[in-house]
């Protein structure tokens, strides 16, 4: 195991409190590349690209790929959606290519903070992977462990990985880092921010010593100096497209709301054409609010860490295929989900701080895409989140909005839900899909979801009584 720092760290001078102080190197970086095919990348790699459609590199890709494939190590920063992945991911395989793997001995690493950003990652390094017969295996938490070591049994030269579930394999031996020659470290501030980075040093203690580290992240802070200064030899720092500096093809609006009226302003945006993800604070306010929405006739489903992973996978499916298309979710999804044509998000509950902020709305306005970030603030909550704006470096244009006002159908296309419940919805739990706990107060007859032509007077009393208590709750819980 590799305990000593490594020789010619990054050199830094005294940083305020909170700030990051990007290291002073060495080695000059290599001039930014203008195509792919400028870079010597292998053939078949280079087919793919062309198969994907990908054509010029992204601008933290020009950046960093000269440097990342001739072995530099690699801080990077970019803003979520800039095509980080592809810019650690093509040296990375890269440079593994033609070697192999012994039993559970990979030879790179990707480390990533949640179990989405984990399968987003793999997915769009697979095709490259096998291009260059290179074998993948992604281990996080919520899986089956043994299928897991498994894999890594069978030989692996890649791994993608949690910081947690890897470490459990470690200390199983169902997996050995010391032949590890190029490590990852993606959306490092989050990491640090969850609390895994005992678990992230322990485990580059163990990588090759001599190996290539790369660091890429959308915000830098404090928390990744410890890692910048101990793991990293002589950096090249590459801050690019970065995050407080938004794309001018991402519209921010704070929209201020009474409280009484927030969820059914909320509602109403739910219930626009397109695809949108709603964010609350808590796993049981997205639970009560999924519900809620479902019985108003919106077809949604609900995302937090306490869904099995099966779940959250299948969920995320009928997601991007526009089966479901309002997704409600904590900071779960803040990270690691690409979804196509994604042009809203709502912060049903402000962030808590301007870098949760930047990654919830990360998730549209993708790649050079257009997108529009909504917040619905409450006249208690006005104070905080414009500190929270100036903080993320940004001036959103603000508008005092009602439900059922044409103001607010301008800004979000919010319209009037059709309020009849709705019928075969993707559940928002584990459990029945029919008259089960996921439908049970949000106005459904259990057995009969969706058929509000065919109740009784009596039934239909009964179903407007749960709305309004359940409306009730979510504005007292929410």
């Amino acid at each position: 195991m590799n305990s000593t720092p490594r020789t010619d760290r990054a050199r830094r001078g005294p940083a305020p409190k909170d700030e990051f102080t990007a290291p002073s190197t060495v080695t000059p970086a290599l001039p930014a590349a203008t195509a792919f095919t400028d870079l010597g990348l292998p053939a078949a790699v280079l087919d793919v690209l062309a198969r994907e459609g990908v054509t010029t590199p992204f601008p933290i890709q020009a950046a960093t790929l000269p440097d990342a494939l001739a072995g530099r190590d690699v801080l990077g920063r970019g803003r979520t959606g800039s095509g980080k992945t592809l810019a650690f991911g093509l040296p990375l395989l890269t440079r593994t290519a033609g070697r192999r793997a012994e039993a559970r001995k990979p030879l790179a690493l990707v480390l990533v903070p949640t179990r989405e950003l984990a399968q987003q990652v793999t997915d769009a390094l697979d095709p490259y992977a096998r291009a260059l017969k290179l074998r993948m295996a992604t281990v996080v938490g919520g899986m089956s462990i043994g299928r897991q070591a498994t894999a890594l049994r069978d030989g692996a030269e890649v791994l993608v990985a949690t910081p947690g579930r890897l470490m459990d394999l470690v200390e199983r031996k169902d997996c050995r880092l010391e032949r590890v020659t190029v490590t990852v470290l993606d959306e490092a501030d989050q990491m640090a921010d969850m609390g895994f980075m005992p678990q992230v040093t322990e485990i580059l203690d163990r990588v090759g010593a001599d190996g290539q580290r790369m660091l890429f992240s959308a915000t830098l802070d404090r928390n990744v100096d410890l890692v910048v200064e101990r793991y990293l030899t002589d950096p090249v720092v590459h801050s690019v497209d970065p995050s407080a500096a938004t794309v001018s093809t991402m519209e921010h609006h704070v929209l201020h709301v009474h409280g009484a009226d927030k969820f059914a302003t909320a509602t109403e945006i739910a219930a626009r054409d397109g695809r949108v993800i709603m964010f609350l604070h808590t796993k049981a306010a997205v639970d009560r609010f999924a519900r809620h929405l479902l019985g108003s006739g919106v077809r949604a489903a609900a995302l937090h860490g306490d869904k099995s992973q099966p779940l959250r996978t299948r969920t995320l499916a009928r997601f991007k295929s526009g089966e479901v298309p309002v997704l409600v979710a904590t900071n779960v999804a803040a990270r690691g989900i690409h979804v196509d044509e994604l042009d809203l998000v709502v912060n049903v509950d402000p962030p808590a701080d301007h870098k949760d902020y930047l990654h919830r709305g990360g998730r549209t306005a993708r790649a050079g895409e257009s997108g529009l970030v909504v917040t619905l603030v409450t006249p208690e909550q006005r104070r905080d989140v414009a500190r929270l704006m100036a903080d993320a470096g940004i001036r959103p244009q603000v508008t005092q909005v009602r439900s059922g006002e044409a103001e607010l159908s301008r800004i979000t296309g919010a319209r009037t839900p059709s309020g009849v419940p709705v019928d075969g919805a993707a559940p928002t739990q584990e459990g029945p899909k029919r008259g089960g706990a996921a439908f049970r107060g949000i106005g459904t007859v259990p057995g009969r979801p969706g058929r509000a032509k065919n109740e009784s007077r009596r039934a239909a009393e009964a179903r407007k009584t749960a709305e309004a208590r359940q409306a009730a709750r979510i504005r007292r819980g929410g």
